[in-house]
């Protein structure tokens, strides 16, 4: 490709590397349109709209581990070419598809390109300085943009079917495919071997990645299902659409302090606040037939949720800068999303979302308390 390449530290590297990062999991940020889509335009049930979703992020997760093992050893940029094309042609096999039994197993392969595309997307960004800075431009991309889609798609989905919500990812890859050809290399660095390199601390990483686990899978546990619930609730989809693109967009203040915060303030200070308020506001959702409850709630954890998950992401990629346990923490944070819904599927009943409230209320103060740890550690070696 004859274009110009950006500076390999600037602001628009980082929101390209933010934009092929996010290619691979956009669906994450319209899962709501996505479920609702399915359960709306072709009558899926309510669980295997979930088991679908589910399946699609295992898949990531599955790709997710793969870009561990390999992201050291291959051309990244021709990789990343090739799996771009792949969910462009994933993306719109789906559109053709009307039964459960075919869309679970093709939204799964899906998945697992789009994983692999985005652990090799977070190795890369390991290898650009400030790290939590990106991360937060693409805290920033996904929020943005999974606004527009969560206020714009939920309307469009009864009346074009699920094609409207396939057709706005097959356009985000090919906008990630033009910015990839922009970008440099960004090559591993060679390690000198005068130098003594410490090696990866196993205990904080892990519980930096169970922490990650935790707090993906409980949020996205309701966020899959926000629109069911606000509808079981009494509110009206010309409510709930525009509520979650505002509050999609709000988030954009987390990703923004994010990069303005940088570690100017620790790790652990500011993650520890931020996640604290995201269960107020998870607790808050037992309360969403009061429609500013449900607008409040959906707001402050669009915040909490962009801010902190940066953070948390930040972590697991300064144990490694080789970009293998930046992979890794995607990997965390695929399996999470993925856990959420699929839980969710089989916990759901007619009681309503109440249990479900609760437990991701759970797993959000043991994300809490575990991720203090390795946060505390990397604050006191800073």
């Amino acid at each position: 490709m004859f274009l110009p390449k950006v500076a390999p530290a600037g602001t628009a590297a980082r929101i390209m590397l933010a934009f092929l990062a996010t290619a691979g999991l956009f669906y994450v940020n319209i899962m709501p349109a996505i479920v609702s889509g399915l359960i709306e335009s072709l009558n899926f049930s309510r669980a295997d709209a979930g088991l679908v979703a589910s399946l699609n992020i295992y898949g990531a997760a599955v790709g997710a581990l793969a870009a561990v093992f390999v992201v050291a050893r291959i051309s990244w940029k021709p990789a990343a070419f090739m799996l771009l094309l792949g969910l462009i042609l994933l993306d719109g096999l789906s559109i053709l598809v009307s039964s459960p039994e075919v869309m679970m197993p093709l939204r799964a392969l899906h998945g697992a390109v789009g994983g692999l595309l985005v652990g090799i997307s977070f190795a890369v960004i390991a290898r650009v300085d400030q790290v939590h800075k990106t991360f937060g431009y693409l805290l920033f991309v996904q929020f943005g943009l999974g606004g527009v889609g969560v206020m714009v798609l939920p309307p469009l989905a009864p009346v074009f079917g699920t094609a409207a919500l396939f057709v706005a990812l097959m356009a985000f890859s090919a906008a990630s495919l033009l910015m990839l050809g922009m970008l440099n290399d960004y090559p591993v660095a060679r390690p000198d071997l005068d130098e003594v390199i410490a090696p990866v601390q196993i205990r904080p990483l892990l519980a930096a990645l169970l922490a990650v686990f935790l707090f993906q899978a409980a949020n996205m546990g309701l966020y899959a299902y926000i629109i069911d619930l606000g509808k079981m609730a009494g509110l009206d989809i010309a409510f709930i659409s525009p509520t979650l693109g505002v509050a999609a967009w709000v988030g954009l203040l987390g990703a923004s302090l994010v990069i303005l915060f940088s570690t100017r303030f620790g790790r652990a200070l500011p993650l520890g606040c931020a996640i604290f308020l995201t269960v107020l506001a998870t607790i808050a959702l037992h309360y969403s037939q009061v429609a500013w409850v449900f607008w409040l709630a959906n707001v402050l954890v669009g915040v909490t949720w962009a801010f902190s998950i940066a953070y948390l992401l930040g972590i697991c990629a300064e144990f490694d800068k080789a970009g293998r346990m930046a992979a890794l923490g995607g990997f965390a944070s695929k399996t999470g999303l993925a856990s959420g819904p699929f839980v969710a599927a089989l916990l759901l009943t007619d009681q309503g979302y109440g249990p479900l409230i609760n437990l991701a209320a759970l797993a959000l103060v043991l994300s809490l308390l575990i991720c203090l740890f390795p946060a505390r550690l990397l604050d006191k070696q800073s």
